[in-house]
């Protein structure tokens, strides 16, 4: 408890090393598709997390592997549809997926 002023004081008085990197402040950037400035203008190279709806997706692709290991742990799912079901999640991943690489999830 005793460094967190410390670490907000931090915060407030370095500055943030990105910043210094582009462009100075209170310079203008172009807006976007007016065909003027940067032809790269929705590079995302320096961004720390991944986009809401990539996570999003990993969470369900989590869920659904965790429900297709009960299924190959439990002798009395068939197991055609164990095949079946390891067949769509493999369309939905785009690799191809069986009992064991399930352990990846």
């Amino acid at each position: 408890m005793r460094f967190l002023p410390f670490l907000l004081v931090f915060c407030l008085v370095c500055p943030d090393a990105t910043h210094a990197q582009g462009a100075p402040a209170g310079a203008a950037t172009p807006a976007p598709g007016n065909g003027k400035g940067d032809d790269n203008w929705r590079n995302t190279d320096g961004y720390v997390f991944p986009p809401l709806a990539k996570t999003v997706a990993d969470m369900q692709n989590l869920a659904y592997a965790m429900q297709l290991r009960d299924y190959c742990a439990d002798r009395k799912v068939p197991d055609a549809f164990v095949r079946e079901r390891l067949a769509r999640f493999s369309a939905i991943t785009g690799r191809e997926e069986s009992c064991r690489s399930l352990l990846d999830y």
